[in-house]
Parts: structure tokens; sequence; C-alpha cells
């Protein structure tokens, strides 16, 4: 049992609430006011003070906090602190139950919902939403960069370093701000980095067997000949790679090592020391893809291991929020100036009350707790959806978010994804991470969905359980 205030007013057991810790809080909160034992105007405890005195992470107290602001329960003055607010007439069904565009699709943000998109992973709000809106006045009023001119690459300098510090990581490598170029996302930073290092009328990328799309995407729109190299459990095959590589006048490799999208492997130590050997012997630039990873690299990474040819991506899209469009692309140390030179030419650079805010966020004290949180609830999905599909060839882990699911006998993935689509629930088949003429194997990706409550999030696994179970006659092949 703990209390959120010297006085008592609210108490909280989250020992005898199964629910997110949160959620609980909410609960509480709620309940207090309609109780009249928190009138309008009531102040409430700083989320430090709070988690402090109940013994739960900022981040929980932070995203109790946005949910009930969000909501008009409570009001958020700048300077201040967090008040009840007035009392008002019920909200709209439509406040309460607004939707995102997300694949063409709606993911709800908040409540129930039989609908369920697992298209693309939608990351809860713990706190950062409200982080972000206050950050944005703190720009608003006082633009560090002004509102008058180009950016360039002294008004990008402040987020650059704050990039530098949110990303480092011993098993990166040494990283210097110079080092990274800021992009609209992942995706712009594939874009870069392709246009960097491709030469030539019809240069070679190599792709994996199984890939993220925007790889194939982004190298048909350059006029890139595309290849692919096998696979195994431990990813790319060495042997195939170079037999790939000396095939034809390869440029550029591109892998995701650390959370392989879609397969959620990742590729050891020894293999990654092993494709290391063959692009250096053939000389092929590594472009690597971390957009997926929620945690610290665990293994030495291709730039740590080849840092003379490897170009690095990352971005805030699966730790933080995907709406500001924030990623970063790093250069190998002699190939900065290209790359630097190559985002100016496309963009001029990142908006300057945009880059004034990532400095301001990428830095913030709050902002580990939060992401801390966003883990949490994360996992606390997949560990729900692994439950539901035990037994089941299901590849997951807890701080990645999104799962592959391999077809048992009887489904095929594109008649699997028509039935669960039926059923409300809308998957990505693996012939999405192919080329149009490759042998896709029978399996579906499916991502986390925070959106929707955890009882919608359970029935809809559910639901894709029963499928499994009994497939039906006409739809698994």
């Amino acid at each position: 049992m703990g209390t959120i205030t010297d006085t008592n007013i609210i108490q909280v057991d989250f020992g005898a609430d199964s629910r997110p810790k949160y959620l609980v809080l909410e609960a509480a909160v709620r309940d207090a006011i309609a109780r009249g034992a928190m009138p309008p105007g009531t102040r409430l405890p700083p989320v430090r003070d709070l988690a402090w005195k109940i013994g739960v992470t900022p981040g929980t107290i932070a995203r109790a906090y946005a949910r009930l602001t969000d909501s008009g329960v409570l009001v958020a003055q700048t300077g201040r602190g967090t008040f009840v607010a007035e009392a008002r007439g019920p909200a709209p069904i439509y406040q309460e139950f607004q939707t995102l565009e997300v694949d063409s699709t709606p993911h709800l943000t908040g409540g129930d919902s039989y609908e369920v998109n697992l298209l693309s992973p939608h990351l809860p709000s713990v706190g950062q939403a409200r982080l972000i809106r206050s950050l944005l006045a703190e720009v608003a009023e006082a633009p560090p960069s002004g509102m008058m001119h180009y950016p360039g690459h002294k008004s990008e300098r402040a987020a650059r370093e704050a990039a530098q510090q949110f990303l480092a990581d011993p098993l990166l490598g040494p990283i210097d701000s110079d080092d990274i170029a800021l992009t609209h996302g992942g995706q712009h930073g594939i874009s870069l980095i392709m246009q960097a290092v491709l030469t030539g009328r019809r240069p070679v990328v190599l792709l994996e067997e199984l890939t993220y799309p925007g790889f194939r995407r982004m190298a048909e729109t350059l006029r890139a000949e595309i290849l692919t190299v096998p696979m195994d459990e431990h990813g790319l095959i060495p042997e195939a790679l170079e037999a790939a590589a000396r095939q034809t006048d390869v440029q550029l490799l591109c892998t995701t090592p650390g959370v392989h999208n879609p397969t959620c492997t990742a590729t050891p130590e020894s293999r990654r020391r092993e494709i290391v050997a063959v692009a250096r012997a053939t000389n092929i630039q590594i472009l690597e893809d971390d957009c997926y990873q929620m945690m610290r690299c665990d293994t030495p990474s291709y730039r740590l291991l080849a840092p003379e040819r490897t170009w690095h991506i990352s971005s805030i899209a699966k730790t933080v929020t995907p709406a500001l469009r924030v990623g970063f692309a790093i250069a190998p140390r002699d190939r900065r100036l290209a790359l630097r030179r190559v985002a100016e030419y496309n963009s001029f650079g990142m908006a300057t009350p945009i880059s004034d805010l990532c400095a301001k966020l990428l830095a913030h004290p709050d902002l580990p707790d939060l992401m801390a949180e966003t883990r949490e609830v994360v996992s606390t999905y997949v560990t729900a959806a692994a439950e539901i599909l035990d037994g089941y060839n299901l590849a997951w882990r807890q701080d990645v978010s999104f799962l592959w699911l391999t077809l048992p006998s009887g489904w095929r993935a594109s008649g699997f994804c028509r039935a669960a689509e039926a059923a409300g629930i809308k998957l990505r088949a693996a012939e999405e991470y192919m080329g149009r003429d490759a042998n896709a194997p029978h399996c579906v990706r499916f991502a986390i969905n925070t959106g929707v409550s955890l009882t919608s999030f359970r029935a809809a696994i559910q639901r894709l359980r029963d499928l499994l179970d009994q497939p039906a006659d006409g739809l698994g092949v």
C-alpha cells in the first residue's frame, strides 16, 4: 500500500490490482476526485516526488498524469505544476477514441476496441507526449535558433550534441557530434546514406533474403540493382554473401543485425565478424539499421567492428515517438562530410524549431525513465501475446515491439492474413519482406499496439490463436 499525499487523500494498492500500475494510479485519482476528496484546483505532487513516495518509476506517474491531462481531468500549468481541473460535462465519445492514420488504417489512442491494427508498432504515451508539449512551448516562447533563418550545420549543433549523448554506447563505438546527420526519421536516413554511397548508372545493393521493405523501395527509387542474400537462424550466410559480392560490382550491403526485421532474430558476434571479413575482402560498404533496438547493444555493432565502412542508422520512432520524424545517420569518419552534403542538398537541414526541440528532448533528464516505462508497457503486451500463442512457432523478445509467427501446416500467410482481417486484426505476411519473385515462407509479422487496452489486445491475440487451432476450410490455402 502506498499513499500519494501526506494527508492520505488517495491510497493505491498496486498488489491488489493486476492492471498496469499507471492505470491503477489513474483510477485512484479519478476516484478521489469523484468522492470530492480532491476538489478543483488541488495541486498534485511533482512526478519525481510522487514516484519516490509510492515506489514506482517517474514514467509510471508521468503516464497516469498524461492520460488524466489529455482527458481533461487534470490541467498542467507550465512552471506551476499539475492541478485538478474545473468540473465539466462529459466529453464526447470521439475525444475518448481519437484515431491516428498509420498504414491507411486507424490506431486507437486509448480504450477498448474489437478492431486491432497490428501492422506497425504503436507506442504507449507514458508521459513523453506531455514532455514534448512542454518543450515545444519553451521553444515557441524563446527559440534558440530563431524563426527567420534557414537551418544549417551551426543551428543543429546543440541537437547533434544531444543526439551524441542519446546514442552513446561503448558497443556502438566512439561518436563525435560531427559524425551525425539529423534525419527526418530512419527511412530518410536510408535515403541519405544510399545517395552518399551509391555511384554509377546501375549500382548494386545487397539485401537480406527477408528484409525491411524500405531498403528495397529506396534502392529502386535510386535505380539500383538489387540482389538478395540467403539467411539462416543467425542472419546472413557469409559464404553466400561473398558469392553474391564477387558476382558483380556490389557497393552496399543493407542489414539489421541487432533486431532483424521481420524475424526478430539477432546476428551473434562471431557471425558479424565473418561478415565484416567478407565486406573488407570485397570492398563493400555496410548500412546497419538499428531503429528497432529498445535496449542498449549487447553485441558489438558493425560500426565498432568495421568503423571504416559502416553507416549506422537509428531513430526515436520505436523508443520515444514516431510523430516527430527524428532520426540519426552516422557516417564513417572519413565520409561524414559526404553525408552532411547529401543531407543539406536534400532539405537544407532539419527545421530549426524541431532541432531546438531535439536538443532539449534528447538530453532531458526524464527521458531515460520514460523510455524505460515504454519498454515495460511493451513488454507486458509482448508477454501476453507469447503466453496466448504458447506452443506455436513464435519468435519474440521482451524488448522488441513485434513478433514473428511461423504458421502451422494448413495455413498460407496470405490466407491467414485474410482470415485475421475478417476477425478484426491486421497483420503483415512474409511476402511483404521479400522480392516480388521470391518464394516466401508461410509466416506473418504482427506488431505491438499499446494504443488499445491490454484487454482488447489479448482478445485479438486469442482470436489469432483460435484461427491457428482450427484453420477454416478454404482460407488456409
